[in-house]
Order: structure tokens, then C-alpha cells, then sequence
């Protein structure tokens, strides 16, 4: 085996940088994402996508002899149209469980009891005493019930919260629902939590008719994608008062200036930040390592979820997920 692996972080490389890969006829070179890739990509063999960079994609579509492309996000809807035929795309799935589910978290707690309003006082000077809402003994649907959801799941419960879950199928024997009795499930609810990838089924999973089942005062909560939600639906119900938002993605996406949802009452707005708090970056360069090592070695990859080699792939049979 001969050819680059393209790493996004420089202590990825040195950990790589050894006999272990040179043995194989493998270089390790970084490529951070903060500009197009320059050159012939041509020899490039396995390559990571850079987080949250803008320029992570860009080489994608030349890297024409390229075997393993390793994503940072759990999301993967937005490669799939970029892959050369025949390469083997892995995910980040696991990686942003715990910052994602954390910010779930502190989404619905803002929202509950209402810092947004407490800090405007603050920077008033302003003693604005009332009670308010609380998470405790509320009653919430995680929908897209996977490990993000888990991670969410303990969490809720820690705060004894009533946690209800949600996925496409049923599965009894983790207590899951499938995502068809949703219907029935979101007048009893007092918070919702979207936390599904983007598929043709989730497109607009939540819109009018379904935000029309919720009671009033209901909180919805969106850290999956922003279509997943209807933006006008949402915003209609919000700005009537009825319902509530918490939004880490939105469509669309970035929000730009001046829309509506910007001055919504009820609505809180953090700019799809979820999955990269700190504690991401090592997991990440750890996970990439043993990949780029598995490669190298002909061992099977973790996460693979599309490729020419079933075998290989560990997810078998799933959809996109988030973050």
C-alpha cells in the first residue's frame, strides 16, 4: 500500500508519524480545512474530513483514488452526493454524544427557566421577580431515539424529567416508540426534543399539523437538522405565543439577518454549535488515530456506513444521523 492520509490536526499526525504507517508505504500530511487543498490529490488514500472548517469539502470531489473518507460529524446526507463510486465513508457517531446531549440540556433549561429573560434584566439593572416553568416532572419525547439520545436520556432522568422515546421502528425491549405514534404521543407532551438525522422521511417531521397537537405553553427542541422542524410552521406558533423554541439548527441555515425567527418571543437561538464543545476534540483525534491505523493494518473500520464492502460496515441497515 502506497499514498497520503490527510489528517486534520497536527497531533494526529504525530501520533501517526512513526514506523507503524511508514512500514506501509503511508504519509501522514495535515490538511486543517482554513483553505482549499492545493496540488494533485490524486495519491491521497484515506482522507478526514476537518471539522467545521470552510474548507473541509472542498477536496472531496478530487480525490479521485481515495479508499476511506472518515466524517467528523455523525451527519453524512451531505457527503454522499461528493463520494467518488467505491469509497468506504465512515461517520462520527458516539463522538458528540455527551456535548450534544449537554447542550440539549441546556437549551430546555434556558428555556424552562427563562435565563434569556434574566440576563436582558441583568444588563437593565432590573429586579424582574416571577416564577416559572421547570423540567422536573415535565414530560419529554426524545424523537430520533439513538446514542444521542441515550446520552440525553440520562441526563433528563437525572433531572426527573418523564422521558418518553422515539425512534423510526419500535424497539420494545428498550422501551423505544416507533416514530408512527407520534401522533398520539405529542398532546400529552410538554417538551420535545428533535435529535433525528435528515432522510426524506424526517423532512418537515414536525410542522403544522403535528405542532398543532401540542398543549400551549409546549417547548420544542431542535439539535438534529434544521429542516426536520418547519420554520414557518414554528415560527407561526411562537410568535402567537402559544409554543416555544429551542434551536441549535435552523432552516435555513446559517439564519441570516433579519428573519423573523431572530425576534420571536419565546424563541431561543444558539448558531449549530452543539456537537463541537471541548470535550469533542480529543475523542476526535483518538477515534481518527485508530482508524487511520485499522486502514493501514487491513483491519475492519469502526462506523462505516456506506461502501463497497458490506462486510465492513458496522451500522448495517441505518439511517444518517445527526451532528
Amino acid at each position: 500500500m502506497s499514498g497520503r492520509v490527510l489528517v486534520p490536526w497536527e497531533n494526529v499526525r504525530d501520533d501517526l508519524g512513526g514506523a507503524e504507517l511508514a512500514e506501509t508505504g503511508l504519509t501522514v500530511e495535515v490538511f486543517s480545512g482554513d483553505e482549499p487543498a492545493a496540488g494533485d490529490l490524486g495519491d491521497v488514500v484515506f482522507f478526514t474530513v476537518p471539522y467545521d472548517r470552510p474548507f473541509g469539502l472542498e477536496p472531496v470531489p478530487r480525490l479521485s483514488g481515495v479508499r476511506v473518507v472518515q466524517a467528523l460529524t455523525a451527519g453524512y446526507e451531505h457527503l454522499l452526493p461528493l463520494l467518488p463510486d467505491g469509497v468506504t465513508l465512515c461517520n462520527a457517531r458516539g463522538l458528540h454524544d455527551a456535548g450534544t446531549a449537554e447542550h440539549a440540556l441546556a437549551l430546555i433549561l434556558a428555556a424552562q427557566r427563562e435565563l434569556p429573560r434574566w440576563t436582558r434584566a441583568q444588563d437593565a439593572g432590573r429586579w424582574d421577580h416571577t416564577h416559572t416553568e421547570s423540567l422536573a416532572g415535565s414530560r419529554v419525547l426524545i424523537v430520533g431515539y439513538g446514542s444521542i439520545g441515550a446520552a440525553l436520556d440520562s441526563r433528563l432522568r437525572a433531572c426527573e424529567a418523564d422521558v418518553i422515546r422515539v425512534a423510526r421502528r419500535a424497539r420494545p425491549a428498550e422501551g423505544v416508540r416507533a416514530v408512527s405514534e407520534l401522533d398520539a404521543l405529542l398532546p400529552a407532551a410538554d417538551i420535545v426534543v428533535l435529535v433525528t438525522p435528515l432522510t426524506e422521511e424526517t423532512r418537515g417531521l414536525l410542522g403544522t399539523k403535528r405542532l398543532a397537537l401540542l398543549p400551549d405553553g409546549a417547548l420544542v427542541v431542535n439539535v438534529g437538522r434544521g429542516p426536520v422542524l418547519g420554520t414557518p410552521a414554528m415560527l407561526a406558533e411562537a410568535a402567537s405565543g402559544r409554543l416555544r423554541a429551542a434551536m441549535d439548527v435552523t432552516d435555513p441555515e446559517p439564519l441570516p439577518d433579519g428573519h423573523p425567527l431572530w425576534e420571536c418571543p419565546g424563541v431561543i437561538i444558539t448558531p449549530h454549535v452543539a456537537g463541537g464543545a471541548a470535550d469533542f476534540y480529543p475523542k476526535a483525534a483518538a477515534f481518527i488515530t485508530a482508524q487511520a491505523r485499522a486502514f493501514a493494518a487491513g483491519k475492519p473500520l469502526r462506523n462505516v456506513v456506506s461502501g463497497p464492502n458490506p462486510l465492513y460496515r458496522t451500522d448495517r441497515g441505518g439511517s444518517p444521523v445527526t451532528r
